[in-house]
C-alpha cells in the first residue's frame, strides 16, 4: 500500500510517499513560500538525490498537482501512475473537542473541520485546502486526517479547564486542547518498545523540544497533561513563543504599546521566546554559538528555556506520581546534549540521572541516555509523525 502524507501550512506544502509494505520513503520534499515570489519545491529522490524546482505556485491546489507531478515524472518521481497511490493522509493541526482520534475524511468530518477555524485561525484553512486539492486532483482516493490535538483529549477535565467561568468554556471551547500529539503519541509508543515497558502500564514524559516545544504526561498509554493549551503559545519558552505568562503583562503592554490583539499576538507568538531574550536569532545552534562568544542576553535567553523544561519535568513527575521515563524529541530534543543534559541538572533527586559521556555521543538516533543504576530512565527518540499518520491511514482506509 502505498500512501501520500501532506502537511499544508499557510506557505508551504510537505509531502512524503510511503510504500506501507517494506516501510521506505519513496519520495519526500515539500512546496515552499507557496502564493509568493519565488516559489519553489524541494523533492529527495529514493536515491537520495535531491532536487529543486522552481515555478509559479499561488495555491495549495497548484502545489499539490506540482507534488504529484514530481512523483510521477520519470526523471526524479517514484511512480507511474497516480493509481498507485491507495490513500492520502492529512496532517490536521486543530480538532477540538470533536475529534479523540484519526478519522476518514468525508463531508461530515469537513464541515467539523471547519466549525474549528475560530479556533485555530492560521492552521485549519491551509489544512482544509490540501484536501480540497486531493479530492479535485484524485477523487477517487481515501483521505484520513491525524489530528495534532486528538491524543491529547484523554485530558481528565481538571487538566484541560481553565479558572474562568465555566459558561465562557460552554459557549467559546475554550480549554487547554494541547499540540504535537502524533509526536507524542508516536514517541511514547516506541520508546515502551525499546524499553520493554507495557504501554498500558506504564508512566512516561515526553519532551519535544524544538522551535515550538511541550511537553506531556502520559499515563497507561494516554495523555493526562500537556504544556500547550488553548493555543500553542502557553507551556515551554520556544523559538518565538513566549510561553507561560501572566495575563497581567499581556494587558499592561497593551494599553502601554497601543496594541490591537493582531499586534499582541505577533508580539508573543513571533517575537518573543530565544529570539526575544537573546536579540540573536530563534534558532538554538546561533543562540549556543552567542553564549560561547559571551553573550550574556543569549545565555540568559538558554537558561530560560531550560529551567523551564526542568519545571515541567518536575510538574508532570508529581502528576503522575513519578515515571517509568523521560522522552526526548524534536530538533534540539533529538541533537541538543547540552539542552538535554541543563534540563535534567538537579533532579537527581528524583532518580533521574543522565550519563553526561554517553547523553554527549546522542544525535538524532535512538538511545539511552541515563546511567544504568537511574530508576526513571532517559532516552532520546527521533520522530516520526508523518510514519505515524501513514500508520494511521493505512489502518482507517484499508477499512
Amino acid at each position: 500500500m502505498k500512501i501520500l502524507v501532506l502537511n499544508c501550512g499557510s506557505s508551504s506544502v510537505k509531502y512524503k510517499l510511503f510504500d506501507m509494505e517494506s516501510k521506505t520513503i519513496l519520495g519526500q520534499g515539500g512546496v515552499e513560500k507557496l502564493g509568493m515570489q519565488g516559489s519553489f519545491l524541494k523533492h529527495t529522490r529514493p536515491d537520495g538525490q535531491k532536487v529543486t524546482l522552481e515555478g509559479e505556485i499561488l495555491t495549495h491546489s497548484i502545489a499539490v498537482e506540482y507534488i504529484l507531478g514530481v512523483l510521477l515524472s520519470e526523471k526524479h518521481g517514484a511512480i507511474k501512475s497516480l493509481d498507485e497511490i491507495d490513500a492520502v493522509g492529512h496532517r490536521l493541526v486543530h480538532g477540538g473537542e470533536t475529534f479523540n482520534k484519526s478519522v476518514l475524511i468525508n463531508d461530515e468530518v469537513i464541515s467539523k473541520i471547519e466549525e474549528c477555524i475560530e479556533i485555530a485561525p492560521l492552521h485549519n484553512p491551509p489544512n482544509l485546502a490540501g484536501i480540497n486539492a486531493i479530492r479535485e486532483l484524485l477523487p477517487n482516493v481515501p483521505q484520513v486526517g491525524v489530528f495534532d490535538t486528538a491524543f491529547h483529549q484523554t485530558m481528565p477535565s481538571y487538566a484541560y479547564m481553565y479558572g474562568i467561568p465555566y459558561s465562557l468554556y460552554k459557549k467559546y471551547g475554550i480549554r487547554r486542547y494541547g499540540f504535537h500529539g502524533t509526536s507524542h503519541r508516536y514517541v511514547s509508543k516506541r520508546a515502551c518498545e525499546l524499553l520493554g515497558l507495557d504501554v498500558n502500564n506504564s508512566k512516561l514524559i515526553t519532551c519535544h523540544i524544538g522551535n515550538g516545544g511541550s511537553i506531556t504526561a502520559i499515563k497507561n498509554g494516554e495523555s493526562v497533561d500537556t504544556s500547550m493549551g488553548f493555543t500553542p503559545v502557553e507551556g515551554l519558552l520556544m523559538g518565538t513563543r513566549c510561553g507561560d505568562i501572566d495575563l497581567g503583562v499581556v494587558t499592561f503592554l497593551m494599553d502601554k504599546e497601543m496594541l490591537g490583539t493582531d499586534s499582541a499576538s505577533t508580539l508573543f507568538n513571533k517575537h518573543s521566546g530565544l529570539l526575544g531574550i537573546s536579540g540573536v536569532s530563534s534558532d538554538m545552534r546561533d543562540v549556543n554559538k552567542a553564549v560561547k562568544d559571551g553573550n550574556d542576553h543569549a545565555k540568559l535567553a538558554l537558561d530560560m528555556y531550560h529551567y523551564r523544561i526542568k519545571k515541567y519535568i518536575g510538574a508532570y513527575m508529581a502528576a503522575l506520581g513519578g515515571a517509568d521515563a523521560i522522552v526526548f524529541t524534536g530538533g534540539v530534543g533529538e541533537n541538543g546534549d547540552n539542552s538535554r543534559l541543563q534540563s535534567c541538572a538537579g533532579l537527581e533527586f528524583l532518580g533521574i540521572k543522565i550519563d553526561p559521556e554517553v547523553n554527549a555521543t546522542v544525535h538524532g538516533e535512538e538511545h539511552i541516555i541515563s546511567t544504568p543504576d537511574s530508576a526513571v530512565k532517559v532516552i532520546v527518540v527521533p520522530t516520526d509523525e508523518e510514519f505515524m499518520i501513514a500508520s494511521d491511514t493505512m489502518e482507517i482506509a484499508g477499512k
